[in-house]
């Protein structure tokens, strides 16, 4: 039968009430093992009939490995929620008899000088489905994919399974899976709705591309926030695949994609030598489509720049990273401007695209071999070629974030050192105790290179995703090039955090913990749940400790002996054991100079009580990235209320109101009138982004503005053609860039912060104007504020000198005003210190 015949019979045949396809839609007309279990026998259905929940997809796969010994099943990890992160290992069974020995083999030849014969080496495939768990066309035909490599008698099969090793994620999102198939499924109707507006085809705010907690972990690949990608990224390494597909779905009126993407977008560390392959690779999946008479596109609207996806980073490793999209039935059947898109249909283009890719890795085996063997040697030649042996990073007192930094490091197998002496570099010192070295000469010099770049300048000036994924900078670390290692005194040890032991606490009068330690919070707010009183102080304070006199800083939590009850110096020693805090031993309350410990600048620190105002109107991303920052950087979960709910909210249990970006109306008026009435009895509120400007426009926060729509204004469209919107486009946005601001260290809200200077990520053009009322700027972009990423020079000269965060008494309460995320993908551990300030000592501030 012609294809289109089957493809128009394929919809007929879904609309009329019969929902599943036979197998021989999707697979060849091939001799099958009968004892391999088809995905029907183990479902009870067809692939297709129905979105495969993640608990049916651990049952298919856990039958098909116990049924063929082609098959291993690993489980890597769990996700957030539980799941079962699966990985499976497909190849021949004498392959599998000898897998250790291929997979150690294969990454020990990477460091051979001279190139090994590699015929003798199976080539590595890895097949990444459904990291977004709304576009589950990957999931579900994974199953399909798995089954034909089990269970076919092909020549053809047997070759893929001779001479390579098939690695099968079939779900990188697990809870994001789980949420949208239950979505689509109880939508479902004996008939199916093509319709756009059906409820099937339009989710609730909270959607099934994100995982648990709200995020793209797509963008997770570099961050490594998630469970679900450092288990990804652990076995990536442990495997170095020669070639990586990352199956998507885009709109529904789209066809299908396969890279290469834009050629003038693709990262600055990625050879030309990939975008070839991936273009010979291209060819096969070019004549599959062909053959089915399938429509298909390329080398436009996707881009492989950010370090962090799931198609680039394997670019950065010698894998030929390869993104495929197909345009999404988003249910069981959608309308489109190219006939209706059909579930199973998007299932068989990923099949497809599979096949094809399998096909073309292995008539290249040899050339992709020698292409990853090559692409390390090179590694070397990198290093050599700049001018540079490496960075020094650190932190003069904060010792948590150094030991973040080196832990994310060290999951991407980047090697940092410790050094011996204390060091000057470009008139910065570098303690010994809390600096590392990262040296070049190591096999990861390009991902070390694209972490530390301070690019402002690109050949295309048009982004995807972010222009800037400078690490040191997300945790505003110090850091400078190392001209040359002979400078330092670098240990041959790889640095690691010392442990800290305050099991044999003296009865002092006072316990105090240094507030720069980014532990610190986590501490306090345990102490705080656990009843023990803590207060802060509003001023630097010179202490008596049994070493001699000491200083601390402006912000430092105390635990003074008089104001406890109970065993409380058993249940503090556990506490700052647990997040590695070291106690300083305060003997009197009779400070040396300065404020003494009874003083009124003392502040009583609070339990905060959380509401983060979420649902429709508010951005999905940021209100997730909060809630995870508190749960996992603070250690509580808050209360998460949907906007239009909170009019009928009592807040006055709730201490802080956090506004992440959202959009606001006219309709919105009674809130603002509800959240003036509670900040005026004494809450503390925070909006970021289009919050803060709202909140201006309310009147709640002391501050002039200028929104997206006025900076835009400012580019000028005179003489430009038709073809000139999209890069005009380009120049009005920030394409996720780091800004510095200057901080007011005698500020509240920046107590504990080192630098007086601090990279703040911005991908908004929303500006605050400096108020008129004094003493509430926090903080203040520079005068030449881009350091990291892409911003045209008309949005950088407004920027420049705007203020980037206000905070101000109102009545008896606080308001915060920021106009950018400072929980940016949970990865900014630096400025969202700014955020916990807010939580533990906004009430410190009396202007």
């Amino acid at each position: 039968m012609n294809l289109r015949v089957l493809a128009i019979s394929l919809v007929f045949f879904l609309s009329s009430g019969l929902h599943a396809v036979p197998l021989s839609y999707y697979l060849p007309d091939e001799d099958y093992n009968k004892n391999i279990p088809t995905p029907e026998s183990v479902l009870g259905y067809q692939v297709g009939e129905w979105h495969v929940r993640h608990d049916q997809l651990v049952q298919y796969y856990h039958a098909l490995a116990k049924s063929s010994d082609r098959v291993t099943l690993n489980v890597i990890g769990q996700s957030h929620e539980q799941r079962q992160l699966l990985q499976l290992v497909i190849t021949a069974p004498k392959n599998q008899s000898n897998i250790s020995s291929i997979q150690s083999n294969h990454i020990q030849r990477l460091q051979q000088r001279n190139k090994p014969n590699h015929d003798a080496f199976p080539l590595i495939v890895n097949l990444n489905y459904s990291v977004h768990g709304d576009e589950s066309s990957g999931s579900n035909a994974s199953m399909l994919v798995a089954y034909y490599l089990a269970a076919s008698s092909s020549p053809a099969v047997a070759e893929y399974l001779d001479q390579m090793v098939v690695l099968l994620d079939p779900s990188l999102n697990p809870d994001g899976l789980s949420r949208f198939a239950q979505w689509a499924n109880q939508h479902k109707g004996m008939n199916l709705n093509s319709d756009p507006n059906n409820r099937e085809h339009v989710q609730d705010w909270i959607r099934g591309r994100v995982n648990h907690y709200w995020f793209d972990l797509n963008r997770d690949w570099l961050l490594l926030q998630h469970p679900e990608s450092r288990a990804r990224i652990a076995q990536y390494h442990q495997w170095r695949p020669n070639v990586l597909t990352d199956h998507h779905e885009m709109g529904t009126h789209s066809t299908f994609f396969f890279q290469p993407g834009i050629a003038s977008r693709k990262n600055p560390f990625t050879p030309e030598r990939n975008v070839e392959l991936t273009k010979e690779l291209a060819t096969y999946h070019a004549a599959a489509f062909d053959q089915q008479e399938q429509l298909y596109f390329t080398e436009e609207a996707f881009d492989d720049f950010y370090a962090g996806k799931g198609s680039t980073y394997p670019d950065l490793h010698g894998t030929i990273g390869i993104l495929f999209e197909q345009g999404s039935s988003r249910g069981h059947l959608q309308e489109s401007i190219n006939g209706d898109v059909a579930f199973p249909a998007t299932i068989k283009n990923q099949i497809t695209a599979s096949f094809s890719t399998l096909k073309g890795s292995l008539e290249n085996k040899q050339v992709l071999l020698d292409y990853q063997w090559q692409f390390e040697q090179d590694a070397k030649k990198v290093a050599k070629k700049a001018d540079i042996d490496g960075f020094i990073v650190g932190d003069i007192a904060d010792k948590s974030r150094v030991a973040d930094f080196v832990a994310l490091l060290q999951q991407h197998n980047i090697q940092a050192y410790a050094i011996n002496k204390d060091a000057k570099i470009d008139k910065h010192q570098f303690t010994a105790e809390n600096s590392v070295y990262i040296p070049l000469q190591q096999p990861q010099a390009r991902l070390i290179r694209s972490i530390f770049s301070e690019a402002t300048s690109f050949n295309d000036n048009t982004f995807y995703d972010v222009s800037s994924w400078n690490l040191a900078m997300a945790f505003n670390l110090e850091y400078r090039a190392v001209k040359s290692q002979r400078s330092l005194n670098v240990s041959n040890n790889l640095w690691q955090r010392k442990v800290t032991n305050n099991n044999t606490l003296d009865d002092v009068y006072s316990y105090a913990i240094d507030w720069r330690d980014s532990s610190a919070a986590p501490a306090v707010y345990e102490l705080l749940s656990k009843n023990i009183k803590v207060r802060s102080a509003m001023k630097p304070l010179y202490i008596s400790t049994k070493q001699g006199d000491q200083q601390l800083a402006a912000g430092t939590m105390l635990i003074h002996a008089g104001l406890q009850q109970g065993d409380w110096r058993k249940t503090l020693a556990a506490v700052a054991d647990k997040h590695g805090i070291e106690l300083i031993q305060i003997t009197t309350g009779l400070s040396a100079k300065g404020i003494d410990l009874g003083s009124r600048s003392m502040l009583n620190v609070e339990l905060p009580e959380v509401l983060v105002i979420g649902g429709n109107g508010m951005n999905l991303y940021e209100v997730g990235e909060t809630w995870y920052a508190l749960d996992r950087h603070v250690g509580f979960s808050p209360t998460i209320i949907d906007k239009r709910k909170i009019i009928a909210t009592d807040l006055s249990r709730y201490t802080h109101i956090i506004l992440a970006d959202g959009s606001f109306s006219k309709s919105d008026d009674n809130l603002a009138k509800q959240l003036k009435g509670w900040v005026q009895s004494g809450g503390v509120l925070w909006g970021q982004k289009r919050a803060a400007l709202w909140l201006s426009q309310q009147k709640l926060l002391s501050a002039e503005h200028i929104n997206a729509k006025d900076m835009r204004k400012r580019f000028k469209s005179e003489g430009l053609s038709y073809n000139d919107k999209e890069a005009l486009q380009g120049r009005q946005r920030v394409a996720g860039a780091y800004f510095a601001a200057d901080i007011d260290l005698g500020h509240p809200l920046s107590f504990g912060i080192s630098n007086a200077t601090m990279p703040l990520f911005k991908n908004s053009i929303d500006l605050l104007l400096e108020p008129e009322k004094p003493f509430t700027v926090v903080a203040k972009y520079t005068k030449e504020p881009l350091i990291s990423g892409y911003a045209d020079q008309v949005n950088v000269e407004k920027i420049a000198e705007a203020t980037a965060l206000v905070a101000h008494r109102f009545g008896r309460g606080v308001v915060i005003g920021m106009t950018d995320n400072p929980n940016f993908r949970a990865i900014n551990y630096g400025s969202q210190r700014l955020l916990f300030n807010a939580l533990f000592i906004a009430k410190g501030i009396s202007y």
